[in-house]
C-alpha cells in the first residue's frame, strides 16, 4: 500500500496535481451534477450509450474517472490511482473520437471537431503522477511522510 501512497514533498508536483484536478472537476461536475452548461449524470449516460455507442458500464467508469478522479488529485488522495483512470478516459478519448480531426483542437472553428493535443497534455500529466505520486499538501504525503 505504501507504494501508492509515497510521495516527495514536491511543491511543483503539488501546483500541477491540483491544477490539472480543477480542470477535470469542471468536466466531471458537468457529466454528473449537470454544472457549468452540462447534463445530468443520467442525460450523460443517455448520451454515451445512444449517440457515441459506449455501453453503460463503461461509460460509468469515464464519468467517474473524470469526477472522482478530479477530486482525487484536488485533495492528493489516491493520485496515482486518480491519474491512472483520467489517462485511460483520455487513451479512449483519443482513439475512440479525437484521433480522426488530427493533432490540433479546433482554435479557428474550421474543422468538424477537436485534435488530440490537450489529451497528450492530460496523459502527460498523468504520467507524472503515476510515477512521482501527488507531490506537496496531499493526503498521500500525510500518510507516507516519505521526505
Amino acid at each position: 500500500m505504501n507504494k501508492i501512497f509515497a510521495t516527495r514533498n514536491d511543491f511543483a508536483l503539488a501546483v500541477a496535481r491540483v491544477v490539472l484536478g480543477v480542470v477535470f472537476f469542471m468536466h466531471g461536475a458537468q457529466l454528473t451534477l449537470g454544472w457549468f452548461g452540462g447534463h445530468t449524470f443520467f442525460v450523460t449516460m443517455h448520451d454515451f450509450e445512444h449517440f457515441m455507442h459506449i455501453p453503460a458500464f463503461l461509460a460509468t467508469l469515464a464519468i467517474l474517472a473524470q469526477f472522482l478522479g478530479s477530486i482525487g488529485l484536488i485533495v492528493g488522495c489516491l493520485s496515482r490511482i486518480a491519474a491512472f483512470g483520467i489517462a485511460v478516459d483520455m487513451l479512449v478519448a483519443i482513439f475512440t473520437v479525437h484521433i480522426h480531426y488530427g493533432f490540433f483542437m479546433n482554435w479557428f472553428g474550421n474543422q468538424k471537431g477537436e485534435g488530440y493535443e490537450y489529451h497528450l497534455l492530460v496523459l502527460a500529466l498523468c504520467l507524472l503522477f503515476m510515477v512521482k505520486g501527488a507531490g506537496a499538501l496531499s493526503i498521500d504525503r500525510l500518510l507516507t511522510q516519505e521526505d
